[in-house]
């Protein structure tokens, strides 16, 4: 048996922990944090439930209810009932929360510019690509599997 030339786990899981470690410690410099961030971004597109809103950036209901108690607390966003579910709730960006994302925004955009510039011009947009196929096909969807591996979180 052949025996793999490179560990892609260990090079996937490198990157996005050190990528999530530099986001962290950047965001904070503004304030956020990058689940913070993501839950706002999210809520900005439309109207969502904080379940779907946690499905969509891939996070547990109770650590979604814990983020979301943060952002109410600090008058980031605001809860309000889903008209079409009275069980559910909407999550609503407030203003102080849209003026927070403005600068998260300019955060995330300065590291993602910083991390691609490590690599050579004529291949940031052909690595950007293939992870984008990656985690939109082949790897878009986890293996069940008896004990799923531990997710890093950032914040």
């Amino acid at each position: 048996m052949k025996t793999p030339t490179t560990d892609l786990s260990f090079l996937l899981n490198w990157a996005g922990h050190s990528l999530a470690t530099e986001m962290t410690a950047n965001l904070a410099e503004v304030g956020a944090t990058p689940r913070a961030h993501c839950v706002l971004h999210r809520a900005l597109e439309g109207e969502f439930t904080q379940s779907q809103i946690a499905d969509a950036v891939g996070l547990d209901k109770t650590t979604m209810v814990v983020i979301t108690d943060k952002l109410e607390k600090e008058g980031l966003a605001v809860r309000t009932p889903s008209p079409v579910d009275r069980r559910a709730r909407i999550i609503v960006v407030t203003d102080k929360g849209r003026a927070l994302l403005t600068r998260s925004d300019e955060v995330v955009e300065r590291t993602h510019e910083s991390v691609l510039a490590a690599l050579p011009e004529k291949l940031r947009k052909s690595f950007t690509e293939a992870l984008t196929l990656l985690v939109e096909g082949r790897l878009a969807k986890f293996v069940e599997c008896e004990q799923p591996p531990r997710r890093r979180s950032a914040s």
